[in-house]
């Protein structure tokens, strides 16, 4: 949710239009997060001088801004700088409806002295707005960022201009409450950039021909208006020390997202909550007001693995297309080096240290929201044969609501595919404190929730673009069956179902690719039964109960058509009023055992004028013989079934959203990645 996204550079000559198409770019590749405006802030003629253009709706539109000032003359794109600093945001709107006034960046006064951009909530906002304007400031728009920029001038006047821009940032960071990410730049501190985050991801890129000193950074610690230190000074230059000790040249990238520097660098730099970067002069320090919080004092500089192919559409016309046809790759890259298929075992090195405990856990609390929530519920009942544990599956932000008991002998494992989900991640501070034992499973391995839990599984599905999570979920499915399979090792009475379990996994890519292959006939039935419908009811039991909430979910998400996953046991319990002839309804009957009771619900529906399009597997005769249409998909051990069962669900949400000419890739109202509560 939301994009940031900032650019610096230190002798480093670029004209304007290089800084410009370097902004909208790395705001481009934050599309998918979600957003409803943009905006970018850059240098004017003069370093007194801030230009900002923003706009409602998409990155296109304020890139049509700069051209028209190109064409009226009001913007030289050929001008060069040595040094600068710029930064952009695409904003879903938190506080104020999508109008231009409420568009990040904002700014502090009409001569724009402190310009920022922000990802998050300042929940003090209110407080500190009816401060400001007591002061005399006057506000421009509805959003809770303006208030940070005009926080940061009163301080700045305060001070009568005499604080500097490090001290500035800790003094702001001191009076805002909420989680949020945010970048400062001024006309006071030209070529200077500020950033901070807190329960908001941000990260920095660095950029150099230079050999690097070290691979870390130092951390300051000390009061944010004494200016007082309580260790020695930060690293300060990432470059080699040549020519003479002449400084060398740099470029830094601040995005919230690594997918939005990967063309420029790979070497990046993951920001702790309440760290404060101070970028001046070529050189980068990170600050924090204290030392007594228990965090490193040093930040690693690490080294993408990502590549730019894996964010870029390819053949596809969207990423979700492409995320849902890179399903054969990524679950292999799930189980890779995890399971041995010889010796029907499995390692996840991320958990060995900690299986003794888990495995005496009074219970395995899941946690986790969306579509993650459902990979959780998916593979709830096979925990609980394999490990003999009980175990409940909960929606993070109804687990806070509830307060809900958590004790020492617990084992909770938090699911997210960013690793930055706002509600998980409250959720997880709450079991650390009551001294739970916490995993992480998530796609992203520098995340929060990677950094603050005891332990995980990285889910390895690759960068995962569109916002309907469609491979993140089946890597998620695989990882969390994996879990249980090693947990249950200890177990000689479940030897051959972990066996039958893993055999199945060996056969997974070459199925799901044969599901693939069915996508045609899947646009078909898109376009000629289900798409003009207002509603779909998706029905299934036991494993495929979670199926039936994922389908619904895509199907809702993307294509905005009304749809509901029914477990087929409550069919009577009140969903049968809505069938008849005209109601589609989608009735998920692979064989397991439940298959007798899913064909009992099929016979209700029929009764009722129904006539459901069934998912089936191959080669099931008492299918074939049924009226309707069929989706076919190959038969698999029960607890895997899932995995392909949802596939034809997920390609059907892909083809009805295509029909309703709606943005697949960024639905409306949604985010990529819920940092905000």
């Amino acid at each position: 949710m939301c994009g940031i996204f900032s650019y610096s550079q230190f002798f480093v000559e670029k004209d304007r239009a290089f800084i410009i198409n370097t902004l909208l770019n790395g705001l481009k590749r934050l599309e998918y997060r979600g957003y409803d405006s943009a905006g970018i802030a850059i240098d004017g003629d003069s370093p007194l001088e801030t230009l900002i253009y923003k706009e409602v709706g998409k990155v296109a539109e304020v890139e049509a801004l700069v051209n028209a000032a190109v064409a009226a003359g009001e913007l030289d794109l050929t001008k060069t700088f040595k040094t600068h600093a710029a930064m952009a945001q695409t904003r879903w709107a938190t506080h104020g409806q999508p109008l231009t006034r409420n568009a990040h960046p904002q700014w502090s006064d009409p001569n724009r002295e402190f310009v920022v951009v922000q990802n998050g909530i300042a929940t003090n906002y209110k407080e500190l707005r009816t401060v400001l304007e007591s002061k005399g400031f006057v506000f421009e728009s509805d959003t809770d960022t303006e208030c940070i920029a005009k926080l940061a001038k009163y301080l700045y006047d305060q001070s009568n201009g005499t604080i500097t821009f490090a001290k500035l940032g800790k003094a702001l960071v001191q009076q805002l409450e909420g989680a949020s990410a945010l970048v400062l730049k001024s006309t006071h501190f030209p070529n200077e950039l500020v950033a901070t985050r807190r329960g908001s991801p941000l990260l920095v890129g660095i950029k150099t021909d230079q050999k690097l000193l070290v691979d870390f950074v130092d951390v300051e610690f000390g009061d944010a208006l004494s200016g007082r230190r309580t260790s020695s000074s930060p690293t300060r230059a990432f470059v080699a020390d040549t020519n003479g000790g002449e400084p060398q040249p740099i470029e830094y990238f601040i995005a919230s997202d690594a997918s939005a520097m990967i063309d420029h660098t790979k070497r990046v730099l993951y920001l702790e909550d309440d760290d404060i970067v101070h970028i001046a002069n070529g050189e980068l320090a990170i600050h924090r007001l204290r030392r007594d919080d228990g965090v490193s004092a040093q930040r690693s500089i690490m080294t993408l693995e990502m590549e730019l192919a894996q964010v870029m559409k390819g053949q596809f016309q969207h990423y979700m297309q492409k995320e849902i046809f890179e399903q054969p790759e990524s679950v292999v890259n799930t189980m890779r080096g995890r399971i041995n298929f010889a010796t029907h075992t499995v390692t996840l090195g991320g958990l060995r240290a900690y299986l003794a405990t888990i495995r005496r856990a009074r219970r395995i609390v899941f946690v986790a929201c969306g579509t993650s929530y459902h990979s959780a519920l998916a593979t709830r009942a096979l925990f609980e044969e394999l490990t003999e544990i009980p175990v409940s599956v909960e929606l993070a932000s109804d687990f806070l609501d509830r307060t809900c008991p958590v004790f020492r002998d617990d084992v909770c494992v938090f699911i997210s595919q960013s690793g930055e989900t706002a509600d998980t991640i409250l959720a997880l501070r709450a079991c650390i404190d009551r001294g739970a034992l916490c995993l992480g499973v998530t796609n992203t391995a520098s995340s929060s929730i990677s950094r603050m839990t005891h332990c995980g599984v990285h889910i390895n599905a690759g960068p995962e673009i569109g916002v309907a999570s469609t491979k993140a979920y089946t890597s998620q499915y695989i990882a969390l069956v994996l879990m249980a399979l090693q947990l249950g090792d200890d177990r000689v009475s479940t030897a051959a179902r972990r066996a039958e379990i893993m055999d199945g996994l060996r056969d997974l890519p070459q199925q799901i690719a044969d599901v693939l292959a069915t996508d045609t006939d899947l646009r078909t039935l898109a376009k000629d039964v289900l798409f003009g419908h207002a509603s779909l009811l998706i029905m299934g039991r036991g494993y495929q109960n979670a199926t039936t909430l994922e389908a619904a979910l895509k199907i809702k998400e993307v294509s905005y058509m009304h749809s509901e996953g029914i477990l087929a046991g409550e069919l009577k319990h009140g969903p049968i009023a809505l069938i008849d002839e005209n109601m589609p309804v989608i009735l998920i009957m692979t064989k397991d055992a439940l298959y007798p009771k899913v064909q009992s619900a099929y016979e209700q529906i029929a009764a009722r004028k129904g006539c459901p399009i069934i998912l089936a597997n191959e080669g099931d005769k008492n299918a074939e013989k049924m009226p309707g249409h069929k989706i076919w998909v190959p038969h698999t051990v029960d607890c895997l079934q899932g995995l392909l069962n949802v596939l034809p669900m997920q390609l059907l949400s892909y083809h009805l959203a295509v029909l309703a000419g709606v943005d697949v890739d960024c639905p409306r109202n949604l985010a990529k990645s819920v940092t905000v509560e």
